[in-house]
Parts: C-alpha cells; structure tokens; sequence
C-alpha cells in the first residue's frame, strides 16, 4: 500500500450560493470502510446535481459526503475489508478505475463502494472514464431498464447537447433504435447529428411535437427521455406513440404538471421516473455490472465515447460551474485533480 497523506486539497461548498461559493480547503483523507476502495482521483465529472447541491436544493444522502462530485476515475490506493466489485471480484491496489459515488468527488481521494467501481475501458484514459459513470449509469437504467428501449423504436431525447443526451444518442444508436433530439441552437442541433441523432430539433424555434410527429409519420416517440419536467410533461404526452414511455430525470422546467389522463389513457402510455443518487450501493452495483457487460465493449471498440467538452484545474470548479449553467457546453464538463498539484 502507498503511503498516504494525513490531508488533502478538496472543493467545498461554503454556504449554499452561486459557483463563487465553492472553495478549496483541506481535508482528511478518508478511509476506506467495509467494501469500500480508496481512489486517488486523477479527474472528476461535473453534473447538474452538483449545481443543486451548490444551491442547496439536493443535499446529499444519510451518511454521505457533503462534498460535490458524484463521478471520478482514479487510481486504487487502499482497500476496505470484504471489498469487490459488482461481480465480486476484488480489484488490486494500483487498478485504475472509474467509479460513481453519492457525493465526495471533488478531491485528491474518495471513498466508493467496491459495486460501483468499473474498470476503465479499454483506450480510454483517466480524464475520458470520469465523464462516464454518471451518465451511462443514468441513461442505462432510465432507457434500458425503465424505458424498455427497443431496437427500431424511436427515442425522443430532450437536451440532446448535454452529457445525459451525448450519452443517450450513442446508447440509442447501438440498441438499434431511431433518435430523435432537442437542443438550443443550431450548432447543438448539427453536433447532435454529427453523433448520431436522425433529427435535431431547435426547440427555441420549433415546435418539438409537431417536429417528431412529422419526423415519425405521425405515430410520435416510443420513449421520451426528458430533463425538464414540469412545463415539458403534456407536451410529452402528445408527442408520444400509442404505447409510449415518458421517463422523466430532471426537473429544469419546474416539478409540478397538468396531464390530460384522457390522453394517457388513449394512447395506453406509461410515464414513469426516478433518481440515481439515493440508491442502494446493491442496486448500483446491479446497474454497473450491466454497464460492463453491455456498454464497455462499445466504448472499448469506440462505438461511444465520452463526449468532453472542457476540462478545469480542481481550483477552479467555480469556472466549470458557470460553464455548466450557461449551457454552453456540449457533452460534459471535467474537472482534473493530478494536474492540479495535489
């Protein structure tokens, strides 16, 4: 085992705030408790759930960290008993890996469950493996298991340009089904199809559900991934087919909705959502097991990619936050930690 430091450099939320809130302080190092790894965290991913917890409107589970970062990729420096992977096989001291925690990650070392640690994929590094864990645990389970994505299906997926929807395109593609998108400008709309997406709608200009019908024949969207929520949610419901599934992840339009249930009944739609973060470590490590046994091998064969947009130093994660909410990004936002001098 390494020898450890007694401190270490991490991002702290002062008071609940905008991105200036955010500063650098010095930490212990945790330790590793039962099935737990301790990674030294070369990067880490930037999501919106950091912002919320920054603004004090998702704080984080019992018994986790209250420092930001749900995503990291690293290096295994010490191990707690009985620690393994979803599959239960122990990872060694010095395996790089990717893993998604409940909160900690912004910092030179996190504490993860061994079930939701990955190995990195094959000709990826560091800085590409932290960008996936949020995401692809994300859009595995809301299109796969909630979903029920099919292969000729047409997917409908708002935020097209974000790291859920880069990530959700490449997904859709490789099951076998159509995708459809909305973003907010033409250049998201044209990298959108660069990726993959058949049809990418400029939602400030067009009509999203006219658009889908037009571009389905008039049968709609078998399953709409929507990060909005509240002012998207009966505007979904039209635009789905007989059959569809609305699978409702975000809450950037608002957390109330008025849906016609005549509609919802016609159509025999099912609308259906979740979060990721309160999960059990045994229902996450289900998850991650599906991830390395479906999505690596493409990564590794270079069927998807994470899609990096920027990369911060760990000392300005206020930066990286106001990128986050300009939403001039496309894709994900990285923060590296060894680069940084820790």
């Amino acid at each position: 085992m390494a020898h450890l430091p007694d401190l270490m450099r991490a991002v702290e939320i002062s008071q609940p705030g905008g991105p200036e809130v955010l500063r650098i302080v010095e930490r212990p190092v945790p330790a590793p408790g039962p099935g737990e790894l301790l990674i030294e965290v070369a990067a880490a991913g930037v999501n919106r759930p950091d912002v919320l917890q920054r603004q004090g409107h998702y704080a984080p589970p019992p018994g986790a960290s209250d420092l930001p970062g749900l995503e990291v990729a690293g290096t295994i420096v010490a191990a707690g008993p009985d620690a393994a992977d979803a599959d239960g096989r122990s990872f060694r001291i010095g395996d790089e890996v990717c893993a998604l925690v409940a909160g900690g990650g912004y910092a030179a070392y996190v504490a993860a469950p061994g079930p939701q640690c990955l190995p990195v994929p094959r000709g990826l590094d560091l800085v590409g493996a932290a960008a996936l864990p949020e995401t692809c645990f994300t859009v595995w389970t809301n299109l796969v298991d909630g979903g029920r994505l099919a292969a000729g299906e047409t997917l409908l997926v708002h935020g097209g340009a974000s790291g859920i929807g880069t990530t959700a395109i490449q997904l859709a593609r490789a099951l076998g089904a159509r995708v459809i998108v909305t973003a907010g400008s033409s250049e998201k709309c044209e990298a959108c199809e660069r990726l993959g997406a058949e049809r990418a709608i400029n939602y400030r200009e067009e009509d999203f559900v006219e658009a889908v019908r037009q571009a389905t024949g008039g049968r709609g969207a078998d399953v709409i991934l929507d990060i909005v929520g509240g002012e998207y949610a009966a505007r979904n419901l039209d635009a789905l087919a007989r059959g569809g599934r609305l699978v409702v992840i975000g809450l950037l339009g608002g957390a109330k909705a008025t849906l016609s249930l005549v509609t919802l009944m016609q159509k025999r739609a099912v609308v259906t959502g979740s979060t990721l973060r309160p999960r059990s470590v045994a229902e996450k490590g289900r998850i991650a097991a599906a991830l390395v046994e479906w999505v690596w091998p493409l990564v590794a064969r270079g069927e998807m990619k994470p899609i990096v947009h920027a990369t911060f130093p760990l000392a300005r994660a206020a930066d990286a936050h106001r990128l986050m909410e300009s939403s001039g990004h496309f894709g994900k936002i990285v923060l590296t930690v060894l680069e940084d001098g820790v």
